[in-house]
């Protein structure tokens, strides 16, 4: 069969960061609504922003997926039919979804829409595959849980439309079908409410000896038994393109824009380099390197290449953050003076690096800041617009970064 161009799909937790999506490479964007997605605590849009957030995507020959694929308790049915309908005159491009309840209810109210499988759907062979396209399904995000070879036996036993998560954080249940946070605070995390449980700090008590918590393997921080490593699969574009993956998906859509847009613009420099030269393609180390430069767990590959577990281990609990995100570029002021919206604290005399799509970075010193008044300022502060002199070739969308000064293996996400 031949290759496919395929597609960088990112996430988008609100409109800043569906712009900074499709500035920074990304080919298609998957998103949210304000009910039955699997992110009830991210940013999510409403039916006047999924509007806008089409026109968007669609202006610059882009697509954009809705998220819709919570499973939907029997109480919650006339809701979904109502919302169903609500969103049948947007023009999005297709609805994500998992539940068959859901998509049988799609199939009724909206059957001309495309429909894409989510990964809850836990596919992982050619049989359930066509199953789900004889239900109308035309792209199967497959279960995280396969490896290479199976993905390639797929592709070759259906010719299917293939998704594949290539980067992001890793959920130790079968393919996100999890059942912790349900049990430990009520919040389902099948429904999108989601508690992180997994990520909290954990302790053994002995039954005869109650009130005594006896770590396993603590560090100073805690236990943290059911942490997995976050993927990444940047190393292994070749594989997976070769394998069959029409579509490369990046987890985050509760991650910041700084995550959004240095890790998109990296999947797409190293995609598009592939694509130019299959046969020359060698992995940018620069690439590596820069995705070190995002708040993250230790990297792994997941189940890719045949490992009966997702790396779980105490000493990957942490996220390692080597470079705060300060600032993004707003307007330009002529005269490579730019309006910077600050996201940190940074002072003149700093030294700071400069990011941007195309794989555009520069490091530069801070000179004067200005409010936009023209008033001076010691410090550019969280939220607030600052004039200042950016190296030549910066843009609006840019950000600013600097290195932290916290220890790199430790950090928020």
């Amino acid at each position: 069969m031949l290759m496919k161009k395929p597609e960088l799909l990112a996430p988008a937790g609100d409109m800043e960061k569906l712009r900074i999506a499709l500035d920074y490479g990304a080919d298609a964007i998957y998103v949210g609504g304000e009910a039955f997605g699997l992110r009830a605590l991210a940013g999510n849009f409403s039916l006047d922003q999924l509007a806008e957030a089409v026109q968007q995507t669609h202006d610059r020959g882009k697509k954009l997926y809705l998220t819709i694929n919570a499973y939907v308790p029997q109480r919650n049915l006339d809701e979904l039919t109502r919302y169903l309908h609500q969103l049948k005159p947007l023009a999005v491009d297709a609805y994500i979804v998992s539940d068959p309840g859901v998509l049988a209810s799609i199939r009724e109210i909206d059957p001309q829409r495309e429909l894409h499988l989510s990964t809850q759907a836990n596919t992982t062979n050619a049989a359930a595959v066509r199953f789900w396209g004889e239900a109308g399904v035309k792209r199967f995000n497959l279960a995280r849980e396969l490896t290479l070879q199976e993905i390639a036996a797929i592709y070759q036993q259906t010719a299917a439309e293939l998704e594949i998560f290539v980067h992001g954080a890793m959920c130790v249940a079968y393919s996100g079908r999890c059942l912790l946070s349900t049990a430990l605070t009520g919040r389902s995390a099948n429904q999108g409410a989601c508690a992180h449980p997994c990520r909290w700090s954990y302790a053994l008590v002995e039954e005869t000896r109650p009130g005594q918590y006896f770590p396993v393997e603590a560090d100073l921080d805690g236990t943290y038994i059911m942490n997995s490593r976050d993927l990444c699969l940047l190393e292994h574009l070749p594989q997976l393109v070769q394998a069959g993956a029409a579509s490369l998906k990046i987890e985050g859509r509760m991650k910041s824009l700084y995550y959004l847009a240095a890790v998109t613009r990296i999947y797409r420099a190293a995609l598009d380099r592939y694509l130019a030269n299959p046969t020359d393609y060698v992995c940018d180390p620069l690439w590596i390197d820069e995705l070190d430069k995002v708040s993250h767990r230790p990297y792994g590959t997941g189940f890719l290449f045949g490992k009966d577990d997702a790396q779980v281990h105490t000493a990957d609990s942490l996220y390692r953050r080597s470079h705060d995100f300060v600032g993004i570029v707003r307007e330009t002021r002529g005269d490579d003076r730019f309006l910077v919206e600050g996201r940190n604290r940074f002072f003149p005399e700093e030294e700071l690096q400069l990011i941007g799509p195309d794989m555009r970075q520069t490091q530069f010193k801070v000179g004067v800041l200005h409010k936009e008044g023209g008033e001076p300022v010691v410090a550019a502060q969280p939220n607030l617009r600052v004039v200042m002199e950016l190296p030549k070739g910066a843009k609006p969308g840019d950000l600013l970064r600097r290195e932290s000064a916290e220890d790199p293996n430790k950090g928020a996400a």
